[in-house]
């Protein structure tokens, strides 16, 4: 359980350290740094204990999530596990659980606590007792099928439910299999034995949480990893009804909130590679192309080879990926084009970074080149010096501790879920090509003498037009991801953004920025919303940019679409509003740089401010870009 991280160091003696570090900021970030360890469910519990005082305090950096837990067996003590999980991600977890077994009646109740509450995400976590019961043995094919199907069209009311009554995240636990064994090996042949019923629901709830947009935390494929000894302990079963053991909650914790750190886009995005003894075995600079060990014949060269092949799928959904190692730029780059073994060929890499630099600096330079948050990077290196020396420099890059025995390498990345999904898009499979091309740009900006003959040679043209059901999962993903042009950092749910969508006063426009190195993909998303009192005027509720595209006029080519298309609808102004962040800066002075004027007073003590552009007043922005049609 969470042996991706290492092994905390006199873990007690460290939580009364933090506990008493009379600064609350202080303390807080020593009770993060603490979460970042292995904890057991004891010392889970007493870090919770220790965030008592924070529950009504949100640090700047932090954000709250208002989560239910709708169940029909005992999950109290998963509520610790839970909160420390979201303190790794700095989500602060409120956590509500309905009476045990009342799920329907709470959320039919308007009157009851959870309506009161007021969730934003719905966890359901059932057991599978329920779809089971009244399915008897010798039940035909077709007869099993029918009671999953009509047991599962029931949990996807109940999400409809959630949905319309909070307009919330709908999240639904699978099944635990925790049946016994009626036939032995025979049960695989019986429809109806429990192993199969089980089996069967959880692949027809996976489907129709496909369909109905809801989030999976999937239970049943721990357990199946773990070991259902793991997961589920009879005596806590019939003592408490506890499905979930106690010594599984660290774990359960962590699924849960790792789907909401997702949905909010804080998955990592790019997974940076060491290369001796990491991607191959041995020392290229020492043993040379011949002395290395990769490939097949050999159990460690294989080992070695199931992780180049696992970051090439990691690759293919959409992970970038780099290289950060110390060696010479030439002797690394050859291991990549002349052995004939390495899956993974130098092409794969949108940055390769082989020096003698402190690897702390070179991972910055990463992120730099990348245009990417620091916090969006995993580094993946064998030597445990390394890896301590980046946990103290960049607490906020992910650091799975590798095991001794390279051939759980990939075990351990995989079960620590830093690129956890809630989509996956046609951007996501191309998102590797984007950021090598973005190689060729910088080589075409370096050879120009002035921007102007840069964004001229890029040769660039925008496609735009509304969100339709082709784009919105893309659109969806834009919003919940981008940190730094992200006017106000709001964040929607793939329904609410569906919801604006189908508005017929709203205003939603998304641009496909396209040049001479290839398509970029949609990369910029606007959300306008009418006035509440004012019909002719539309408030830029949501703007955001990929942090690729940045410089490239693509803002003031937008913001000229929407004046074109806010003027069809009517409207004679547009408003909108600047709320800073921890990464927005970028776009503090945006509205002002696009004509738009300050209001009075211009900031506010949070820093927002505010602004508005009379549409009759708008000249339009000359740009490099030129306009597809929709």
């Amino acid at each position: 359980m969470l042996n991706w991280l290492p092994v905390p160091q006199n873990f007690r003696a460290q939580l009364q350290a933090a506990s008493r570090v009379p600064e609350a900021d202080v303390r807080l970030e020593r009770l993060t740094a603490l979460a970042q360890h292995q904890l057991g469910i004891v010392e889970t519990i007493q870090l919770d204990r220790a965030l008592e005082g924070f529950r009504n305090i949100i640090p700047s950096t932090a954000s709250r999530v208002r989560l239910a837990i709708l169940a029909s067996s005992t999950v109290d003590h998963l509520i610790p596990a839970i909160r420390v999980a979201g303190l790794r991600r700095r989500l602060f977890i409120d956590v509500h659980v309905g009476g045990y077994g009342q799920y329907r009646q709470d959320l039919f109740d308007t009157s009851s606590r959870l309506h009161e509450f007021a969730p934003q995400v719905v966890l359901f976590t059932v057991s599978a007792r329920e779809a089971l019961a009244g399915i008897q043995l010798g039940a035909s094919d077709e007869e099993a099928r029918d009671a999953i199907a009509r047991y599962v069209d029931d949990l996807r009311s109940l999400w409809r439910q959630a949905r319309n009554a909070f307009q919330a995240t709908v999240v639904q636990q699978t099944f635990l299999d925790v049946t016994d064994s009626v036939f032995g090996s025979f049960d695989r042949c019986v429809s109806a034995s429990p192993a199969q019923l089980v089996a069967q629901l959880n692949n027809q709830v996976g489907l129709a949480a496909a369909s109905d947009r809801a989030l999976i935390v999937d239970v049943a494929r721990a357990s199946e990893r773990d070991g259902r000894g793991v997961w589920f302990d009879k005596a806590r079963w019939f003592q408490a009804k506890q499905e979930i053991a106690p010594q599984a909650a660290p774990m359960f914790g962590e699924l849960v909130v790792r789907v909401l750190a997702a949905q909010r886009g804080l998955s990592k995005k790019c997974l940076v590679l060491d290369l001796d003894n990491t991607l191959w075995h041995g020392v290229i600079g020492d043993d040379g192309l011949e002395g290395i060990v990769v490939g097949e014949g050999t159990a460690v060269g294989e080992a070695h080879l199931a992780l180049q092949r696992y970051a090439k799928q990691l690759s293919a959904r959409g992970v970038i990926l780099a290289v950060c190692s110390k060696n010479d730029l030439a002797t690394a780059e050859e291991v990549f084009e002349k052995h004939p073994d390495m899956i993974l060929k130098r092409s794969d890499f949108a940055a390769f970074f082989a020096n003698w630099t402190d690897k702390a600096e070179n991972l910055k330079a990463i992120a730099t080149q990348l245009n990417i948050g620091i916090d969006t990077l995993v580094f993946v290196d064998d030597n445990p010096m390394e890896r301590c020396r980046i946990r103290q420099a960049l607490p906020m890059v992910g650091v799975p501790e590798l095991p001794d025995d390279v051939t759980d390498y990939v075990r351990c990345l995989a079960e620590a879920g830093y690129f956890e999904a809630v989509a996956f898009t046609e951007e996501d499979q191309q998102r590797g090509a984007h950021y090598s091309e973005n190689v060729e740009r910088e080589a075409l900006r370096g050879s120009m003498e002035n921007m102007d003959d840069f964004l001229r040679h890029l040769e660039m043209s925008v496609n735009s037009g509304p969100f339709t059901p082709a784009n919105i999962g893309r659109v969806t993903q834009l919003i919940n991801k981008t940190n730094q042009f992200h006017l106000t950092s709001r964040r929607y749910t793939l329904d609410e953004v569906s919801r604006f969508a189908a508005a017929p006063d709203c205003l939603t426009l998304q641009f496909r920025l396209a040049d001479r190195f290839g398509d970029n993909g949609i990369v910029s998303a606007m959300i306008l919303l009418p006035e509440e009192k004012e019909h002719d005027v539309l408030v830029i509720d949501t703007w955001v940019m990929s942090c690729r595209v940045f410089g490239r006029q693509l803002e003031a080519e937008a913001m000229n679409v929407a004046v074109e298309k806010a003027q069809e609808k009517g409207v004679r102004e547009i408003r909108g509003e600047y709320i800073p962040s921890a990464k927005n800066s970028v776009v503090r002075r945006l509205f002002e740089h696009l004509g738009f004027a300050a209001e009075t007073p211009e900031v506010s003590l949070n820093g927002k401010t505010r602004w508005h552009l009379k549409l009759a007043d708008y000249t339009p922005k000359e740009t490099r870009i030129s306009r597809i049609s929709e």
